[in-house]
């Protein structure tokens, strides 16, 4: 445990992006918190992005583990942060109980980078066809999701849309709104995730 990690303004955006994708914060104690990412092997360039950027707040290296689900093998790709009270702030914000939620202030953390690394971490094509973009966004409550679409409007100008879905509504970026979502993150999207974008 650490409960003096200095975060630095890059990395309190590099966190808000993974909190509206797939980072988890985990406690102990209610008081401090780690940082879990992890994420398929086949993203292990970044992963190993993450890391760097990261690297003054993880216990250590990333690692590979196996995890079997239905009797089917799965390579993951992981590192966690030191348990810090540095992260009781983005738990407060980001959570209700272990449920996660876009905090009513979202459009204050929202930047560029913020939204590069929520789109790496969930954003996908709707179809070869269609140009517009998804963010897989399910696991959210309508309330969360009316604040993530509003910011993305008063922040980057970006017109979305709901799509239903089994599990959820996925955030969907019109496509006559590429443009300006490239224009937004396309620099701080990896090579490798490049694909995303299209």
């Amino acid at each position: 445990m650490n409960d003096k990690l200095k975060i630095s303004s890059r990395q309190k955006q590099i966190i808000i992006g993974k909190l509206l994708g797939d980072g988890h914060l985990e406690s102990a104690n209610g008081k401090t918190y780690r940082l879990k990412i992890e994420h398929s092997f086949k993203q292990c360039l970044y992963v190993d992005w993450l890391y760097q950027e990261l690297k003054s707040l993880a216990t250590a290296e990333p690692k590979i583990k196996l995890q079997i689900i239905n009797g089917t093998e799965y390579k993951k790709y992981w590192f966690n942060t030191h348990y810090s009270g540095s992260f009781r702030f983005y738990a407060q914000q980001f959570y209700q109980g272990k449920k996660k939620i876009a905090p009513q202030s979202i459009g204050r953390f929202l930047t560029p980078l913020a939204l590069a690394i929520w789109f790496m971490d969930d954003g996908s094509i709707k179809s070869k066809e269609c140009q517009g973009k998804i963010l897989n966004t399910q696991s959210f409550d309508t309330v969360s999701l009316e604040r993530l679409q509003c910011a993305l409007d008063k922040n980057f100008y970006l017109r979305t849309s709901l799509r239903k879905q089994r599990e959820g509504f996925q955030i969907y970026i019109l496509a006559g709104e590429m443009i300006k979502l490239r224009q937004t993150i396309g620099k701080y999207v990896l090579p490798s995730m490049q694909y995303k974008l299209g």
